[in-house]
């Protein structure tokens, strides 16, 4: 493809993308095509000879545009936002453009130290400790997700708490790590990949609110202790996926630290709240934390992939994670005067995903996020009290932020087959968790153009769907 012919192709996609962000509520929010549907409709081998852009975006409407969920729609209310923004989606254009592998700095200085710069930018918005940033003996990278993330922890973790002999000898001893049982199926992963393993995980009760005691964890702690076995890891929740519960921070900072383990903070979603100053008291305890990690690409607007992965000291991530080879030795990492991220994190190359994020922090200001999170939750605050006023329906957890869980009074079955028809419809998007055996609703609102309008709506569905629902039962 020639820079002419690139020029003319990249003006007509950039016209398809403003097209597809102007007409998506016309599209239904949850894909309607059946298992094999895709697939079918594709050949079986490559083409042997080259085919027109216009060929392959005919086959984009027609074949691949029926199986997309459009998680960019303003009534996508499922999972948690996975949100974009114009500016992200440019700045991930440059990135691609750029082509860049930013696995140490001489391989694009500029990929490092815009990184560094953003992710110190960051940790100011957020007000963390000082020990994050780069300037201390902390610092920050960006990973792909919070489950990456989490196992660049649990493998620093296990590194500190065995004077990094398992790095050599692969021998882990019997350590034992610590979530509530709230905490993200991916932290459970992250134990078994890092050899630890399910049975060395322990799975912390949960308060009222589904965040986790303290008091319960610092028995097992106790416990593990006294049958000689070695704690070493704790990961507390700001917002847990299923409710957006908040595990106490500094209540859990305090046992990691008098029984020196290492807390992790996983804020994938919720973490974003906290630019707000009357949101920051949510990570109140993070200056216990030895790392501390959220998505951008959940809730600030910057496309997926996206997590902001902070350590207080960056010398024992390093150390757990690095390996030089000849291949990739140059003056400017022998002198010790820059970061190769590289070294923070489990891949060697990387993208150059600072650009993207750097665009969108610019484009809104800091200012300007606030804004929007702050309208997000404003929303999602109306909605809760819509559902509390209800006769139908109940709001079975708190909603602090911006997840809303709710169900009909008519039980199980009857919430079960109300998700499901109003998915059908294909004019919104929910998903569901279940709590103390209870099948409950999710409605997540943090898609970067959900406005007020949208909110209404969903809920005038909602409850004429029930009605509806109650009236074929009778």
């Amino acid at each position: 493809m020639s820079p002419e012919e690139f020029r003319n192709q990249g003006k007509q996609m950039i016209d398809w993308i403003a097209d597809y962000y102007e007409n998506i509520e016309q599209y239904p929010v949850l894909s309607q095509v059946k298992p094999g549907e895709i697939k079918n409709q594709l050949p079986d081998s490559a083409p042997l000879e080259s085919e027109s852009m216009t060929q392959i975006m005919e086959d984009v409407n027609s074949i691949i545009m029926p199986g997309i969920t459009h998680w960019q729609s303003p009534n996508f209310y499922a999972f948690f936002p996975s949100n974009s923004s114009g500016p992200s989606i440019l700045g991930d254009l440059l990135s691609s453009g750029l082509g860049v592998q930013g696995m140490i700095w001489a391989t694009s200085p500029a990929c490092t130290e815009l990184e560094t710069r953003v992710l110190d930018w960051l940790s100011e918005m957020l007000q963390l400790p000082e020990k994050f940033k780069s300037s201390s003996d902390g610092g920050a990278v960006i990973q792909d997700t919070a489950s990456s993330a989490a196992l660049s922890a649990i493998l620093a973790a296990r590194e500190k708490k065995t004077n990094y002999e398992t790095n050599d000898s692969g021998s882990l001893g019997n350590l034992v790590a610590y979530v509530s049982m709230h905490t993200h199926s991916s932290v459970e992963k992250a134990i078994k990949i890092a050899g630890i393993g399910k049975n060395n995980l322990r799975l912390i009760g949960v308060d009222e609110n589904l965040a986790m005691r303290p008091d319960l964890l610092e028995t097992a702690i106790k416990n593990d202790l006294q049958n000689g076995l070695i704690p070493f890891f704790v990961c507390a929740t700001v917002g847990t996926t299923s409710t957006n519960a908040m595990d106490p921070l500094p209540e859990i900072g305090q046992i990691c630290q008098q029984y020196e383990l290492w807390m992790h903070i996983d804020a994938a979603m919720s973490g974003t709240a906290a630019i707000c100053p009357e949101y920051r008291y949510l990570l109140n305890g993070v200056e216990y934390a030895d790392s501390f990690s959220f998505n951008p690409h959940k809730w600030m607007f910057t496309n997926f992939d996206c997590n902001c992965f902070f350590v207080a000291d960056r010398s024992v991530l390093i150390k757990t994670l690095s390996i030089l080879p000849e291949y990739l030795k140059n003056q400017a990492t022998e002198s010790g005067a820059v970061f190769d991220y590289r070294d923070w994190h489990i891949q060697l190359g990387r993208r150059f995903r600072s650009l993207k994020l750097w665009f969108v922090i610019r484009h809104y200001g800091v200012n300007g996020l606030r804004y929007h999170i702050r309208q997000h939750i404003n929303l999602a605050q109306q909605f809760a009290e819509w559902v509390r006023s209800s006769d139908e329906f109940d709001l079975v957890t708190p909603a602090p932020l911006n997840l809303v869980c709710f169900a009909h009074k008519s039980g199980n079955d009857f919430n079960r087959k109300l998700l499901e028809t109003i998915n059908n419809k294909g004019k919104m998007y929910f998903t569901h968790t279940v709590i103390n055996n209870q099948y409950v609703l999710r409605m997540c609102i943090g898609q970067t153009n959900t406005k007020e309008e949208h909110v209404d709506l969903a809920w005038k569905i909602i409850q004429e769907t029930a009605k509806e629902l109650s009236y074929q039962k009778l």
